[in-house]
């Protein structure tokens, strides 16, 4: 141990752990040696074949969970015209392993890792802009790490040594230097893993009903339509009480929906005041101001088809020039609630791709948003979907919210669980 090691205590401990000794800390190469990765890009990887799993960068940011089981994870191969080191090489990963992200465009998401905690007797590599790193000894234990380097003081001391301005980037060197707590009980640290490690496991299970939810609505908006585009006018799914109705009308967009356009005003800062009122553009919220014109349900559209989104309160405005304020949006508004209900899910199931114009700026002109084919039915049968798809997207929302509750709590957890910032 470094003869500069540091005590420090967490603001919560476990019962047995109270009158326990402080938490040590030192610095990470006392505790983890740095391995050797490669260089293998996405076009070196396959999903089908191989006897060499590699590890990239990009899924540590997007796709893998602080505890990494490869059972449980999918991940690609190397290709078997590459050469991969011998089968006894120490490049291969061993379980307790931390394979840190190096790069990000994103501070929060620079030096993210996870803990090897089962390989299964597979081989494994770190990969691409990937930093290794291995436990000198067994001061930490295996299942603790992945949960540590996620804790928001290492998290903040990453971030500190980072380099860099568009892309940043952590060394080994500089993430070498950071300070690690950790109890000197192991058992301590077995009991905050077990807790997290449970409570991750509840997150995951949460997330997969979400993830259901969202695919069943999916599959459901795709079967509820006709697919107008393709010449159809009956949908392949119906309530019983409308089996026997008629084919559904098609009808540009703009026979159905007013456009607003002509009442947006491009704002600028020194228009913008700050209030309670959420300012919609393009992107979704950019500020808020104070002043309201519209007061209704409307129907706002991106100018490059990325965004539609539903608003049930004021859009956007401005105290200032006094009119409607939305950057690179259209405004539509309807006069049946669950017309405008049929319309955004079905633009949301069927996408704009098709009357979009542009490639570097893609652009979804008022000229073409007009031309729109709109399928619908007969006023009864639109509320009777309206009336389903609004009961999807509410159990949608609570099981999102809970979802978000959940990490909250961890998030909130971790913080006490693990010494702060002050604490050093």
């Amino acid at each position: 141990m470094s003869a500069k090691a540091k005590t420090l205590t967490p603001k919560l401990r476990f019962r047995e752990f109270r009158d326990g000794e402080a938490w040590k800390s030192e610095p990470m190469d006392e505790l983890y040696a740095f391995m050797r990765n490669n260089a293998l890009s996405r076009d070196k990887l396959n999903y089908v074949r191989g006897s060499v799993k590699n590890i990239h960068y990009g899924d540590i940011h997007t796709k893998f969970p602080a505890m990494f089981d490869v059972t449980r994870e999918t991940v690609p191969f190397v290709n078997e015209t590459e050469e991969v080191p011998p089968p006894d090489s120490e490049d291969y990963c061993v379980e307790g392993d931390l394979i840190f992200a190096d790069a990000s465009e994103d501070t929060n998401d620079v030096g993210k890792s996870i803990e090897i905690i089962r390989l299964n007797g597979e081989r494994l590599l770190s990969g691409q802009h990937t930093i290794l790193a291995r436990r000198k000894d067994e001061r930490i234990i295996l299942g603790f790490g992945g949960h540590l380097f996620r804790s928001g003081h290492i998290q903040s001391q990453i971030q500190k040594e980072a380099q860099g301005t568009k892309v940043y980037a952590i060394s080994p060197t500089r993430l070498g230097n950071i300070e690690v707590p950790y109890p000197g009980d192991t058992a301590e640290q077995q009991k905050i893993a077990d807790c997290l490690t449970s409570l991750d496991e509840v997150i995951a299970a949460q997330g997969r009903k979400v993830e259901a939810l969202e695919a069943h609505k999916k599959g459901l908006m795709q079967q509820l339509f006709p697919r107008a585009p393709e010449g159809e006018t009956l949908p392949r799914l119906r309530f019983p009480e409308f089996r026997d109705a008629g084919e559904w009308d098609v009808h540009p967009l703009s026979k159905i929906a007013d456009n607003l356009d002509s009442m947006r005003v491009p704002i600028t800062e020194k228009d913008r005041t700050y209030g309670e009122v959420p300012y919609y553009g393009a992107s979704g919220i950019v500020d808020y101001v104070e002043g309201f014109i519209f007061d209704e349900d409307l129907l706002c559209v991106s100018e490059d088809g990325a965004n539609l989104v539903t608003r049930t309160y004021p859009i956007a405005f401005s105290i200032s020039v006094k009119n409607w304020v939305n950057n690179h949006a259209h405004l539509l508004r309807f006069q049946q609630a669950a017309t405008q209900k049929l319309v955004e899910v079905y633009l949301n199931a069927t996408g704009l791709r098709d009357f979009i114009t542009g490639m570097a700026q893609p652009k979804l002109n008022r000229g073409m948003l007009d031309t729109i084919p709109i399928p619908l039915p007969e006023p009864a049968e639109q509320q009777r979907i309206a009336d389903c798809l609004g009961s999807l997207d509410a159990r949608l929302a609570a099981e999102a919210e809970k979802l978000a509750a959940f990490r909250g709590h961890k998030k909130g957890l971790m913080q006490q669980l693990f010494p702060s910032a002050e604490g050093l």
